[in-house]
């Protein structure tokens, strides 16, 4: 039954006509959990298309779990915000309307980083997406401790929102 069920809702998929990102004037709202080596939380991320293949947007993240044993880190230690430019290539690849594909770079209070991500949407106004970031350069040279919190290789998932 299970089987059936995949089947079908993956046979209705084609035949949706959503889109992952529409050019100039498009916005995308999205929510998701971030995996890193010494934690994991939450993420909220929204871009806003200026052009057929570009969007610049703001992402938050906050870390609810670590896994560091320097005792309960603060507020500051957990939280990091990220203005980022992307460029969105679904087109260029010829993708179809629901799905793209997003490299770009960001710059936030720790770090200057690069991340690359991907949409898919199942209607117009809901999808899934999965990002991957890194830092190109540290703040901190030498971070320690809770520096490293947040400027390390991190992994998101969750949904997107077209507004």
């Amino acid at each position: 039954m299970k089987k059936l069920l995949i089947i079908l809702l993956l046979g209705f998929s084609g035949l949706v006509d959503a889109q992952a990102y529409k050019g100039k004037g498009d916005i995308k709202f999205q929510v998701g959990g971030n995996i890193q080596k010494w934690g994991s939380g939450i993420s909220v991320s929204t871009d806003f298309g200026i052009g057929e293949n570009m969007s610049y947007g703001f992402v938050a993240s906050y870390l609810l779990n670590t896994n560091q044993d320097l005792g309960i880190p603060k507020f500051e230690d957990r939280f990091d915000v990220k203005a980022r430019f992307n460029a969105n290539l679904g087109s260029v690849f010829k993708l179809k309307n629901n799905a793209d594909i997003y490299p770009g770079l960001d710059i936030g209070l720790r770090n200057f980083g690069a991340h690359l991500g991907g949409r898919y949407f199942f209607t117009n106004g809901f999808g899934v997406y999965s990002e991957i970031g890194f830092p190109i350069a540290k703040y901190n040279t030498t971070p320690m401790g809770y520096d490293n919190l947040n400027n390390q290789f991190v992994y998101a998932v969750g949904a997107s929102f077209n507004l």
